[in-house]
């Protein structure tokens, strides 16, 4: 891309602020649009809204001259490249959702200018660009692979990962034609260190889903392995370390009291309800999910049961979550199981605080709205039983010795360990 482009981020979450800084810090004009105005506004006073993405590299790229946020879409007809980064969540039947994506493709596309480079990032089965963008595109008279340049390219980031960030990710790349990909390699290959390119938007699509389906599939068997372990007696944190030394053959994944995140809890679902058009039943991916998602039970269990211990029925027990984040020592709560943990855990009659040092205040959700600005507590050990969901950094080192509510540690996480600890 000439360093004179212009670059438009659509969606500034955990995945469009990112690639927007990333762009802007690398000397691009670089746009990013949201519906919310509270993000525009955030950015102009040279904020971040989000925990793990420091306020300093918004307030440098503001300095900079290179960075601008708006809720107005008309400023894509300004963008050289316009990359999308909004939500693809499932349904109430566990199917696709893309109603994000045709809005924004709506209020997109009669902006475009002649020339410009359109990139999905969302995550979604394999033929969406196909069927979904290409279509509107042509409906306004530009011709893809002529007067527009079609790519997919998913997203990768890990929110919170210290090691691997937006731009040092491997980025895949595929074009809707051949000069479709040569474009989007050039515009991804201005931010990040390695851009791969592959055939079509359909293989770009697919391995998104593999790489997640990867990750759902071999937690499942954590899962499943670590409920069986229970059964007998055994330590299931102990195997996994043990299996652990092998130094070929096995990759470690570990189990938990159920999915979360935007893309493990959601992706595989995304390539089933594919499959079926094609006459294909994808029966090993349905079952890790169904697993993965029979979790939570199991967990409330193992607080009924702990609760039974100390002659406390679940129904009037006053319990406090740890963590409502999804994975540690992050703000990101997008399909946190323990969400569903809350809601079981209340089905029952219990009464249920939590704690979480990265959400002071939850937030309002898509399927769990009715919690939003409930507020995070103090720890304490007056609780009738305590059950860590999230391995925040701050848990590990916490001192739960001297507490003498039971404690349900589904994390393997708490070392200072009271006498009444009961692994889940």
């Amino acid at each position: 891309m000439p360093p004179t482009s212009t670059i438009a981020i659509v969606g500034l979450g955990y995945v469009g602020l990112p690639l927007l800084l990333a762009y802007a810090r690398n000397g691009y004009r670089s746009i990013g649009i949201d519906i919310d105005p509270s993000k525009p506004d955030a950015l102009h006073s040279g904020r971040s809204y989000i925990k793990h993405i420091p306020s300093d590299d918004v307030a440098a790229a503001l300095a900079q001259g290179t960075l601008d946020a708006t809720t107005d879409f008309s400023r894509i007809a300004d963008a050289d490249a316009v990359i999308l980064c909004v939500p693809t969540p499932l349904d109430s039947h566990f199917e696709p959702d893309l109603s994000y994506v045709r809005q924004t493709l709506e209020a997109v596309v009669p902006h475009l200018k002649p020339g410009a480079i359109l990139s999905l990032e969302s995550t979604t089965y394999p033929g969406t660009t196909v069927e979904e963008v290409v279509p509107r595109v042509e409906a306004r008279d530009l011709v893809p692979g002529e007067s527009v340049f079609i790519v997919y390219s998913p997203e990768r980031e890990d929110p919170g990962n210290t090691e691997f960030h937006a731009t040092n990710i491997p980025k895949v790349v595929g074009g809707h034609t051949p000069a479709c990909l040569e474009k989007g390699v050039a515009l991804y290959e201005a931010a990040f260190g390695r851009v791969v390119p592959v055939s079509s938007t359909q293989v770009a699509e697919l391995t998104k889903l593999l790489e997640n389906i990867y990750r759902a599939v071999n937690i499942g068997l954590a899962n499943e392995m670590k409920i069986v372990a229970d059964a007998m007696g055994i330590d299931i944190w102990e195997v996994i370390r043990a299996a652990a030394t092998k130094p070929f053959g096995f990759t470690p994944f570990y189990p938990g009291p159920g999915l979360g995140g935007h893309c493990i809890p959601i992706d595989p679902f995304y390539l089933t309800w594919k499959a079926r058009e094609f006459g294909v039943h994808t029966r090993f991916i349905e079952l890790a999910g169904q697993i993965n998602r029979s979790m939570p039970d199991f967990v409330v269990q193992k607080v009924a049961d702990a609760l039974n211990s100390d002659r406390k029925p679940i129904h009037g027990s006053r319990i406090l979550l740890l963590g409502l984040a999804y994975k540690p020592n992050v703000d990101d709560d997008r399909e946190s199981p323990s969400y569903i943990l809350m809601e079981k855990l209340e089905a029952r009659g219990a009464i249920v605080d939590y704690h979480d040092p990265f959400v002071p205040v939850i937030p309002i959700t898509r399927e769990h709205a009715k919690y939003a600005g409930r507020k995070s507590v103090e720890i304490s050990g007056s609780y009738d039983c305590i059950l860590l969901a999230t391995h925040h950094d701050e848990y590990a080192a916490y001192d739960f010795s001297t507490f003498s509510c039971p404690i349900v540690d589904t994390r393997n996480c708490i070392t200072r360990r009271p006498t009444k600890y009961h692994p889940a």
